[in-house]
């Protein structure tokens, strides 16, 4: 049987949430809220009946901050995740499928660090460079849940790896990090190109062999 799992918002009055329309709701009284963070057990709640989803907005993104729903179906749901999670076949399942990400990370990690160290294109010269640039980027950019424009999936993995030495650049080799921008429409934007020019300005020095000045910033952030 599908059940009703309603979208609202957190309510100005603590304990109640606001409708898609922004009526204020008030949770049935065998209702309870069970904060985000245990998918499982959320999962298995929604499985029993009607839930109300609390979601807020970061920025562009939309999150979930919790469930409200009848407390019998939580505590249900949490004594029936966590019956499962002590049997000796989830423990085994879970190594089996930690033993698989970590692999998978690590293999993303390696063919990361390659597109870096290919986009690049440091002159033999700056190999030794080269490879110490390509592990900080990729330590910076490619962990689990971090967020960077490594984890993308949206887009090619050199296009990922170019956008992520940009960026380590913009916030290692340039001021960009004290700067003051007006809060002006595309004006941050503007920023970032002009930016990403002078990196790639500062990057063919080392792909062209050329002797670098003891002032050079990335050869400051490498030290």
């Amino acid at each position: 049987m599908a059940h009703i799992h309603r979208v609202v918002q957190p309510g100005r009055v603590q304990g109640t949430v606001l409708s898609e329309s922004g009526e204020r709701l008030n949770p049935p009284e065998d209702w309870i809220f069970l904060p985000a963070g245990d998918a499982a057990i959320t999962r298995c709640v929604k499985t029993k009946g009607e839930t109300w989803v609390v979601q807020v907005r970061k920025g562009k993104r939309t999150i979930a901050t919790g469930i409200w729903a009848k407390e019998a179906h939580i505590l249900e749901s949490q004594q029936e995740v966590e019956a499962k999670r002590s049997s000796p076949e989830y423990e085994r399942r879970r190594k089996s499928d930690l033993s698989r990400r970590e692999a998978k990370q690590e293999t993303y990690v390696g063919e990361f660090y390659a597109e870096v160290i290919r986009f690049l294109a440091f002159h033999p010269r700056y190999q030794t460079e080269a490879e110490l640039l390509g592990g900080k980027i990729s330590a910076h950019a490619t962990p689990v849940g971090s967020g960077t424009v490594a984890r993308t999936e949206r887009i090619p993995i050199a296009r990922r790896a170019e956008a992520a030495v940009i960026a380590w650049m913009r916030h290692q080799t340039t001021a960009y990090d004290s700067m003051t921008i007006a809060r002006v429409k595309g004006r941050r934007r503007e920023v970032r190109r002009l930016l990403a020019a002078r990196s790639v300005e500062l990057l063919q020095a080392y792909r062209q062999g050329q002797d670098l000045a003891e002032n050079c910033p990335l050869k400051k952030a490498l030290a």
